[in-house]
């Protein structure tokens, strides 16, 4: 009998091909993935890593991140967009496990194949906009950029800052749907790669939100124990998007050295950076434990080393494969310019690495990892 990771790589295998048929079109045309993410959802895939008794398909964290790595091979973009939805999934599993709420988000996704969209990454510490007080909620006016698969969006997960008259300001964390009154999703995502990701700015102009929708409250611009349980669900889900894209830039090259010859230790090097970028994607997968680690500053700061390493080995094996093709690879037919310019996007996603570096040298010296 096959094994559910089995499976869940082979479903991106059998829908992967039709991806990769439009990706370059996606790319020269800065389009979404509309049409892959209607393939998705009728392979329920987004759905993909919801327990069972939810209504999910009970893939796990290491299974999920094997799917999109396969995925990322046929369409960085689709692969890219659909991390952003599944790590909202993984953090709703972890605090379900923990006696936390999730729950109500896991039994939607299940229920409907809801795509969730995210905007955290962006926000940070401080979160923008802001949140307004009113009776039974709060108005929120906010522009919330780099909303990946925000133009299939049904929930919009995010957070704005409030100025409380007693504790000054906090940062609210909410689910929106993005049908709200007052919600407009942009189509300005214009960007250097990973173009199909529809990672566009969601606006946000005196929409409500419900005391009751507030999923956590937290001092604003300070570093927050929520992030330890976000760094541990969503960074190996999102390298592993990635570690797909080199893997695919390297066989590129491997296949145009094959028929015009190459320098062995040009490929001796490609085999080098592509290795280191695999070693630390797959240990940040083992640290993640399928969503069984412990949450906490030590934890994240492992997780974050180990993106910067991937990050820079992805980017370094693209770049590698390039220079292995020669001219070739320069030409857009081979797709390596599109797959150097979709790695160059891993190093943006939390933390940026002289953050990283801050975050992880604060850590050694006793202090808070954010000052």
């Amino acid at each position: 009998m096959l094994t559910q990771t089995v499976q869940w790589t082979e479903v991106a295998r059998e829908i992967g091909p039709g991806f990769a048929a439009r990706a370059a079109e996606h790319d020269d045309s800065d389009a979404f993935v509309a049409d892959n993410y209607v393939v998705l959802r009728e392979h329920k895939v987004f759905s993909a890593m919801v327990p069972a008794e939810f209504g999910g398909g009970g893939a796990s964290h290491r299974e999920v991140c094997a799917l999109l790595r396969e995925l990322s091979h046929f369409c960085p973009s689709t692969a890219l967009a659909l991390s952003m939805h599944q790590h909202l999934v993984a953090a709703a599993v972890f605090n379900h496990r923990h006696g936390r709420p999730g729950q109500k988000l896991l039994e939607a996704v299940g229920g409907r194949e809801l795509v969730l969209v995210s905007t955290g990454a962006n926000d940070w510490l401080a979160s923008s906009g802001e949140a307004v007080k009113v009776d039974g909620g709060y108005r929120v006016n906010a522009a919330k950029p780099f909303a990946s698969g925000s133009p299939a969006g049904d929930m919009l997960v995010t957070s704005a800052p409030y100025n409380d008259p007693a504790e000054g300001w906090q940062v609210l964390h909410f689910p929106l749907p993005i049908k709200t009154e007052g919600v407009t999703v942009n189509q300005d995502w214009l960007a250097m790669g990973m173009r199909g990701t529809g990672s566009g700015t969601v606006v946000l102009k005196d929409a409500f939100v419900a005391d009751g929708a507030v999923s956590l409250r937290r001092p604003r611009a300070r570093y927050h124990a929520v992030y330890n349980t976000i760094m541990g669900c969503a960074l190996p889900l999102i390298m592993s998007v990635y570690v797909g894209v080199a893997e695919t830039a390297a066989e590129r090259a491997r296949a145009v050295a094959r028929k015009r010859g190459a320098l062995p230790q040009l490929l001796g090097e490609l085999e080098n950076s592509l290795t280191a970028a695999q070693l630390a994607t797959d240990s940040m997968i083992e640290l993640a434990a399928d969503l069984e680690f412990e949450p906490s500053n030590e934890l994240s700061s492992a997780m974050l080393v180990r993106k910067t390493l991937a990050s820079n080995a992805v980017i370094g094996t693209a770049a590698k494969a390039l220079e292995v093709a020669g001219g070739a690879g320069y030409l857009r037919a081979n797709s390596i310019e599109r797959l150097l310019r979709d790695a160059y996007a891993s190093q943006f996603h939390p933390l940026p690495e002289r953050k990283q570096q801050e975050f992880t040298g604060r850590l050694q010296l006793g202090l808070d990892p954010v000052a």
